[in-house]
């Protein structure tokens, strides 16, 4: 922290000690140079008088300051009397223009703005009568030409600080302008950072609540693909295991069983973790279909093919998951519900995009009625739909009833990096 004082400060200091002192040097010169200027004893005698009554002018006025607002009446008559009482000291002894000086330093303050002009010119005429060479007033020609190129210097030199201290005035007024500006503007950022602050609050509440809801979605349609389906072929092996009458054939159903059983038990285990599933750890998405859609049509006994058509590319894993998951659906779908006796499979890599089409010769259904298994409480058609939606891509169905169904799954070719 420094300890110096501030020009304010330092103005302030002068405004309050400044006239005692000028006053005291101002008598001490007049007394030296009384036989000089032929100071008779009247003019020391009232000289004196009005010195001690410019004392008590400055010690009230010096109480009274730092009660007052700036420019109130007090200040005009402090500025008043002491300009007149410099006047007239001035005529009894040049010295004390020393003291009339004062006039021009706190005009500004004590004046209004009209008023300035003239108290300039007052103590302009004061110096120059008491520089003119015979005192207050000028006593022969010379004097008075004196007095009145003085008068003229000292007027411009008034008008040029009275120019200087409205500048100055102005200046302080725009930088007061400037700062109430500044603080205002800190305000409203203030403001606008505890509402963005808040705003910030609620998009993370909303984007926490997006997610778990996003997880939720996402792991419901990943039992459906996994647990459900899983449990509905181990359902399906273990019924015709029961009814076979040869033990061997019983048997291989009921190996069919415990083999879905396991598989679909690692297909749950990786869904728990956002994982890709087992059939892409080992195969692209090719060869991941191939295994998919033949091993549907050995548990299904309903004849299926497989085709690839244009230039394989690596995919991105959630490409790839997606479109193995819609494959998955549909064959269920014409499993359970259509009642085919043969299907195919066509992925197709067309440039920016691929597309999976999955078709069968079921029994389709009106594609204005939701079929059961696609209502408000399943995730058939609607969740081949929503997993494409959440790689920016799209399912479309076309069927019929007694014309079989298309399904036709279309997503970016996203490359994996």
């Amino acid at each position: 922290m420094s300890g110096g004082t501030t020009a304010e400060q330092r103005r302030e200091q002068f405004h309050r000690y400044g006239p005692h002192a000028m006053l005291g040097l101002a008598l001490l010169m007049a007394w030296l140079s009384a036989g000089l200027v032929g100071m008779s004893r009247t003019q020391m005698y009232a000289a004196g008088g009005m010195a001690a009554a410019a004392w008590a002018l400055q010690v009230w006025w010096n109480r009274s300051r730092p009660r007052l607002p700036t420019g109130s009446r007090s200040g005009r008559v402090y500025y008043v009397l002491r300009s007149a009482t410099g006047f007239a000291l001035c005529w009894c002894n040049p010295f004390f223009s020393i003291y009339a000086i004062l006039g021009y330093f706190d005009v500004g303050i004590l004046l209004p703005k009209r008023f300035v002009r003239a108290g300039l010119l007052f103590t302009a005429a004061t110096m120059a009568g008491s520089q003119s060479g015979s005192g207050m007033p000028p006593v022969s020609l010379v004097n008075w030409a004196a007095f009145i190129a003085l008068f003229a210097l000292h007027a411009a030199l008034a008008s040029l600080f009275g120019d200087l201290d409205a500048r100055e005035a102005a200046k302080a007024r725009r930088q007061t302008e400037t700062i109430s500006a500044l603080e205002l503007a800190n305000t409203r950022l203030e403001q606008a950072l505890a509402e963005n602050a808040t705003l910030h609050a609620q998009l993370l509440l909303q984007a926490r609540e997006a997610g778990v809801a996003d997880e939720r979605r996402r792991l419901a349609a990943e039992i459906h693909d996994t647990l459900a389906q899983g449990l509905t072929g181990i359902i399906a092996q273990l019924q015709a295991g029961t009814s076979a009458p040869d033990p061997a054939v019983a048997r291989e159903h009921l190996d069919r069983a415990a083999a879905l059983a396991r598989h679909s038990l690692g297909e749950a285990r990786r869904s728990v973790h956002n994982l890709v599933p087992a059939a892409l750890e080992e195969d692209d998405l090719p060869g991941a279909l191939k295994k998919t859609v033949s091993g549907w049509a050995e548990r299904t006994a309903v004849r299926a093919e497989f085709t690839v058509t244009g230039t394989v590319e690596p995919l991105h894993d959630e490409v790839g998951a997606t479109l193995l998951r819609i494959a998955e659906e549909a064959l269920a779908n014409a499993a359970r519900h259509a009642g085919a006796t043969r299907a195919g499979v066509t992925l197709s890599y067309m440039g920016d995009e691929i597309t999976l089409d999955i078709r069968d010769d079921g029994c389709g259904f009106d594609p204005l009625v939701l079929p059961p298994h696609s209502g408000t409480g399943g995730f058939g058609l609607g969740g081949m739909r929503a997993r494409a939606e959440r790689i920016a891509g799209t399912v479309e169905v076309e069927t019929e009833p007694g014309q079989g169904t298309a399904v036709s799954a279309r997503v970016p070719l996203v490359r994996r990096t």
